[in-house]
């Protein structure tokens, strides 16, 4: 065999020791010959027995404690007209080293994951052209001159087929009526080949490339079925044989399937609206500012730092900050609120928002892929692309559905030719068998519910991650909520200073100012503003800044060690705490030290949401259990909680803790959710069975998140819930019509109930009846 190389990007190697180590590692294994590169972080491994196994490389690299790096790509695939092409595609592609693929029928798209360097993008393009279909890297704009275009030439096939249907519509009114034969059997037969080998020419090149690659899809059923009706007439034909045609069967079902595909079609494209309305909202010009002038430009050659202008009635053309002017912003695309918001100097604008009141000049600070529009629609496309595990069932049994209704057909004719002795009537029952089978429903049942599902909930400012948090979401018993800047605003006020005896208040404040300038901390901001506000200097500059999640921060400054946190965090340094006189209900408290010598305290307070007790309210109606999981104090957590109507509370909790909290809370069919918004609570949300993510919160806590809210407004949580109740009842309705459907139709087939057309059109039209279902969730409304 001959010897194969990989040239591998390696991961979490951190000097030259690891690389060799590594290299190490490798090297001992038979069959291996390995280079690791600190430099470039690669490694270049030689198989010499032949074809890697990138599986069992990938382990001995992650023994080893580094990682292969992984990206990903997608591809909008051409050519599937089922769940067995896209099934096929799927498993022609998880067959290469390196590589996780999922193939998704309703929007036409590959999306994979590989090991960096073990295979490029056009070999996957070629796998799937070798398959019969074709393929091209999917763009983040999206052109729909290709589609309109298709679309035309799939109506002008459509009326041509039409217009050779008429003799045989002409014949069927005819026998209706007790008249035979109206039409020449030679048209019927020049009329019927027209349609069998033009009409049906997509049908035929989709089954000789599934035929090809050792498996079956619904275009085999459909060649396999009206080629028996069409040659058998062929044959009655040519020698002049008496017995029946039927031309009319083969001709109405290739019509009947290719009308059903259009309308499959069109409805699968509005499925996909939700992710297209999101596209379009991006603008293709800027007013970018030049010396002076305002030049329009396209979006594409501004630069980060660039100055750029925006009018009333214009979109953002990027993300940026403002440096001049107010103006109101309608952002409901981001975050499903109705009501523009005020933008001023300093604040951040997000390309595709639409200023509608005033002018403003801003700097670009985020472009392309950077932008949060960008972002949204990376996740939804992800989203729509993933499976649920509910689609599991259905992959199964479109794997196996061809080859099983073929045995079905054979049997059909095989038994009802012995039974009846009538072998034309056996044929067409075993004809109609053929027709009739519908893999293409079940392939669509799930993912067009899923794509408009996300696309929903995207316009409500609502992120599903991908597939299975959309379907979990609905089965949830428990939620989780982090206290600061989730229950309450996340923007506490200093309510009074309390310094020991022979410290004054402006000189504790001065201190813990300097202390918080490099916090990012709502607390710290709130006591840096409200000491600017007083006119108050700080007197301290920290260096060796440490922020002590759950705790507090500690820093030097002259020499000398200061701490500002919980009253329990300064006692585990053996500081000794004394009473503050402002401590009361909801009041949370930050202690003042230096070295071991307790300063004084600072109180704050943080407003609870105007609509955290309503949502609170409604998670109870829907039975599910609420619990408040914070660092602050209990008297503070049991007061906000009191408020809300917060069933528990756990208060005084670090981030393990906090960890430790979300693990209790499993148990026997408990699906818990954690909602937060701080670089504290991303271990909380990776605890839970659902992590929620409010849109205001830090770009940890964002990353973890199952689910992102663009708003801060607890509202969009019930929206979510209700959307994922909605789209799983979709989901089992779309499965439950398409096993039906099929477990219905074929024993009506097979017994001979159902003419060849008839089965032909009801085929047709059962993928259309999924789809146009799933397009129903477009009614749903937000509860905002």
């Amino acid at each position: 065999m001959t010897a194969e190389t990989l040239d591998l990007e390696i991961t979490g190697m951190s000097c030259a020791a690891c690389a060799a180590r590594l290299e190490k590692v490798l090297n001992r294994q038979q069959g291996l010959q390995a280079g690791v590169n600190f430099a470039t972080s690669r490694a270049l491994i030689t198989c010499r027995d032949g074809a890697p196994d990138l599986a069992a490389i990938e382990k001995l690299v992650e023994k080893a404690g580094f990682g292969l790096s992984h990206h990903a790509i997608e591809l909008a695939v051409s050519g599937m007209s089922c769940a067995a092409c896209s099934s096929r595609i799927e498993k022609l592609l998880n067959r290469l080293p390196g590589v996780t693929a999922n193939v998704n029928l309703a929007t036409g798209q590959a999306h994979i994951d590989l090991v960096t360097g073990a295979a490029s993008e056009e070999a996957l393009v070629a796998v799937i052209r070798k398959a019969g279909f074709d393929a091209s890297p999917v763009s983040l704009v999206r052109e729909n001159s290709d589609d309109d275009a298709s679309e035309k030439s799939a109506l002008l096939d459509l009326a041509l087929t039409g217009l050779f249907c008429v003799p045989f519509l002409i014949e069927m009114i005819g026998m209706s009526v007790g008249m035979h034969q109206l039409v020449p059997l030679w048209v019927q037969l020049v009329c019927a080949s027209f349609i069998q080998f033009y009409s049906a020419r997509h049908f035929y090149r989709s089954a000789f490339h599934a035929l090809r690659s050792g498996s079956a899809n619904m275009n085999v059923l459909v060649c396999l079925g009206t080629s028996i009706a069409y040659g058998f007439s062929l044959i009655v034909v040519c020698l002049g044989l008496d017995l029946p045609v039927y031309f009319e069967a083969s001709a109405f079902v290739i019509f009947l399937v290719s009308v059903g595909r259009l309308l499959e079609a069109r409805a699968r494209h509005r499925a996909a609206s939700g992710l297209e309305a999101l596209l379009r909202l991006r603008p293709q010009t800027a007013n970018r500012i030049e010396g002076g002038e305002i030049v329009t430009r396209p979006v594409a050659m501004l630069q980060k730092g660039d100055l750029f202008l925006v009018r009333p009635g214009e979109s953002i053309p990027v993300d940026g900050e403002v440096t001049e002017g107010e103006t109101e912003i309608d952002e409901s695309m981001l975050t499903g609120e109705s009501s523009p918001v005020l933008r001023q100097t300093g604040d951040t604008i997000y390309a595709g928002t639409l200023n509608t009141t005033g002018i403003v000049r801003a700097r670009a600070t985020s472009l392309g892929s950077d932008t949060a529009l960008s972002r949204i629609v990376s996740l939804v496309s992800q989203a729509q692309g993933s499976k649920a595990p509910i689609q599991r069932m259905a992959d199964k049994v479109s794997a196996v559905f061809v080859p099983t209704i073929i045995v079905i057909a054979v049997l059909t004719f095989v038994v009802g030719w012995a039974v009846t002795g009538d072998a034309s009537w056996s044929l067409v029952s075993a004809i109609s068998v053929l027709v009739i089978a519908c893999p293409c429903s079940l392939g669509l049942a799930t993912p067009t519910a899923l794509m408009v599902g996300t696309g929903k909930a995207a316009s409500a400012g609502i992120l599903f991650r991908n597939a299975e948090a959309l379907e979990r979401m609905h089965r949830l018993t428990v939620l989780a909520f982090d206290k600061t800047g989730t229950i309450t605003t996340g923007q506490p006020v200093v309510e009074g200073v309390f310094p020991v005896q022979g410290q004054d208040e402006i000189g504790l404040l001065a201190i813990a100012a300097g202390l918080e300038s490099g916090s990012e901390h709502p607390l710290g901001k709130a006591i840096v503003a409200y000491t600017a506000e007083k006119g108050i200097k700080s007197v301290t500059h920290p260096q060796n800044f440490k922020a002590l999640p759950g705790k507090g921060i500690e820093a030097h400054a002259d020499g000398e060690r200061y701490m500002v946190g919980t009253p329990d965090y300064l006692r585990e340094q053996g500081v000794t705490v004394d009473a503050t006189p402002g401590m009361g209900d909801g009041v949370t408290l930050a202690c003042v030290a230096r070295d071991n010598a307790y300063l004084g305290a600072i109180t704050l307070s943080d407003h609870v949401r105007p609509e955290a007790a309503e949502v609170i309210s409604w998670l109870h109606r829907e039975h599910i259990r609420t619990v408040m999981l914070t660092g602050d104090r209990p008297v503070v957590a049991d007061a906000i909680a009191a408020q809300v109507g917060i069933d528990d509370v756990a208060a005084s909790l670090r981030p393990e803790g906090k960890v430790e909290a979300i693990r209790a809370l499993h148990g026997p069919g408990q699906v818990v959710g954690m909602t937060g918004d701080g670089i504290n609570d991303a271990p909380a949300l990776a605890a839970a069975d659902i992590s929620i993510a409010i849109g205001s919160g830090s770009a940890a806590a964002m990353e973890t998140a199952d689910l992102v809210l663009m708003t801060a407004d607890l509202r969009a949580i019930p929206d979510a819930l209700s959307l994922s109740r909605a789209t799983v009842r979709k989901i089992k309705q779309n499965l439950f019509f398409a096993f039906g459907y099929n477990v219905a139709a074929i024993p009506l087939a097979a017994f001979g109930f159902l003419n060849p057309a008839v089965a032909g059109g009801a085929m047709a039209l059962s993928s259309v009846s999924v789809v146009t279902n799933s397009l129903l969730l477009n009614r749903w409304q937000s509860i905002r």
